[in-house]
């Protein structure tokens, strides 16, 4: 999808974020694992994805997300879509390298390396939705990472008692209220 942004980086991206921004933090979701591979926990402390989300909460909502999306966008540099080809080229080799079971030391505590990556998927269906809406494209999530993501939102309503109005909103019945959310 960073191909597709053309000559338009620093137009609006999302909230506070220009699109440059965006893709530099939605880019964080491939390098976090990298750097949390290197950092071995020595037990797990969050079993699932919907638990990650609900421990990190309060790191998501403060005002460094904002500043860490605009670094990872500067980051990025002259050649932005350049250096997102080059962080999946490295990141998902990595991946593929491991069997899943090895202890991740993340924001929310150790996590099994197969437990943490449905977090990256969710945060890169969601933000490339977001860079989609952005550019004003149709945000298409592909099928794999769109039952992971849409797992995590059902699982986070279900334990917050938000099924129900999620489950009306989903099939054409009043919308949800402004500022609706499961995270």
């Amino acid at each position: 999808m960073a191909a597709a942004v053309g000559d338009r980086w620093d137009q609006p991206g999302l909230g506070d974020w220009d699109v440059r921004a965006l893709v530099g933090h939605t880019s964080r979701a491939l390098l976090t694992v990298e750097t949390y591979l290197a950092r071995p926990a020595a037990a797990v402390d969050v079993p699932t994805a919907v638990e990650y989300f609900r421990k990190a909460k309060v790191a998501a909502a403060g005002p460094d997300v904002t500043a860490r999306g605009r670094d990872a966008g500067t980051a990025l540099g002259a050649d932005p879509v350049s250096a997102v080809t080059e962080i999946v080229g490295r990141v998902v080799p990595l991946v593929d390298a491991q069997s899943g079971t090895e202890l991740v030391t993340t924001i929310a505590g150790g996590m099994r390396l197969e437990d943490y990556l449905p977090t990256r998927t969710f945060e890169l269906a969601v933000h490339t939705a977001d860079l989609a809406t952005a550019l004003d494209v149709p945000p298409r999530v592909p099928p794999t990472a769109a039952t992971q993501a849409l797992e995590i939102v059902a699982g986070l309503a279900v334990e917050d008692g938000l099924a129900g109005p999620l489950l009306l909103a989903s099939t054409g019945r009043p919308g949800l209220p402004a500022g609706w959310t499961v995270l």
